[in-house]
C-alpha cells in the first residue's frame, strides 16, 4: 500500500474513533465504529476487502434508526473518505 493510503487510513481511522468517542453517539454504533477500526488496522488482509467490509458496517450504521442526523452525516464523510482511497 503506498503511503499516501496510509497516511489517509489513518485520517479515516482517526474520524472514526473521534466519533466513537462522542457521548451522543449509541452504544450499538460505537460498538460497529470498533470494530470498523479494528478491520481496517488488520494488516493481514488486503485493502480493499478490508475497506470493502467496512463499507458494509459503516452503511448499515447509517441506516441506523438510532443514529441522530449528525452522526449519520458523520457516517457518510467517513464512508466518502473511505470510497475516495479504494479507487
Amino acid at each position: 500500500m503506498s503511503s499516501g493510503k496510509e497516511e489517509r487510513i489513518l485520517e479515516i481511522i482517526k474520524a472514526m474513533e473521534e466519533l466513537r468517542e462522542d457521548s451522543t453517539v449509541p452504544r450499538n454504533v460505537k460498538t460497529k465504529l470498533e470494530a470498523s477500526i479494528g478491520v481496517l488496522k488488520n494488516e493481514g488482509n488486503e485493502m480493499r476487502l478490508r475497506i470493502d467490509k467496512v463499507l458494509q458496517e459503516l452503511d448499515e450504521v447509517a441506516n441506523d434508526t438510532n443514529a441522530q442526523s449528525y452522526t449519520r452525516s458523520q457516517i457518510w464523510n467517513i464512508v466518502s473518505m473511505l470510497e475516495s482511497v479504494q479507487n
